[in-house]
């Protein structure tokens, strides 16, 4: 059996077509259904829904033979016992700096201000400020970020950014853009050699599909 993790929502739509390029097709709704496990038109295959940013350690510790997650999970993460073969090129988006619009974040900068910065990115925060010489003291979130310059929490933001459209609800502005963020395809290294002849197949599909779909190349 082949164990697959994904997270609900945009990566879960937009790595169905994906499936379908290696004949599988996920057999339940996980919107409609109370399961957590859900099966496949493979009966070598089974689908495991676990929240976005678990995945990477579902995989890597063998709860899932491979799963689906982005860029940002995986830098967080650290990737440790995971192998990664494929950029899927889908639900694409970016880590940016927001802050509240009517705050000078450029003149912050170049006088050396320290910075308070919300964010559940840490890791990629830390090292995108740290290489500009930016002084910052990090304040972990892990939801409505785009509270924390409003209530005077932090100065700053460092979160995924899609049509910024929430941003501008909340009189906020994209200053800086650190990373551009799509979803990848990670393996779990000894499931890799030792279901070789099932797990292969759907990397070399998943991996065609991305060529011929221009929606994702």
């Amino acid at each position: 059996m082949i164990t697959l993790a994904l997270s609900k929502g945009r990566i879960f739509d937009e790595t169905l077509p994906l499936l379908r390029a290696a004949g599988i097709e996920v057999l339940e709704d996980p919107e409609k259904s109370r399961k957590l496990i859900l099966p496949t038109s493979n009966p070598e295959v089974r689908v495991v829904l676990v929240r976005a940013s678990d995945v990477p350690t579902y995989v890597e510790h063998g709860g899932a033979d491979l799963g689906v997650t982005g860029k940002d999970t995986l830098i967080e993460h650290g990737g440790q016992g995971l192998y990664q073969p494929l950029d899927l090129n889908i639900s694409r988006c970016r880590v940016s700096v927001a802050v509240r619009a009517d705050f000078d974040y450029a003149s912050a900068v170049r006088q050396g201000s320290r910075l308070k910065v919300a964010t559940k990115y840490t890791s990629i925060a830390r090292e995108f400020f740290a290489s500009k010489g930016v002084h910052v003291d990090l304040i972990k979130l892990y939801g409505s970020m785009e509270l924390a310059p409003l209530t005077g929490l932090a100065d700053a933001i460092v979160d995924l950014v899609s049509t910024g459209n929430t941003l501008k609800a909340n009189h906020l502005v994209e200053v800086e853009r650190i990373m551009d963020i799509s979803a990848r395809l990670v393996v779990n290294q000894a499931s890799l050699k030792l279901k070789q002849a099932v797990i292969r197949p759907i990397i070399d599909a998943f991996a065609q599909a991305i060529v011929k779909n221009p929606a994702t190349s």
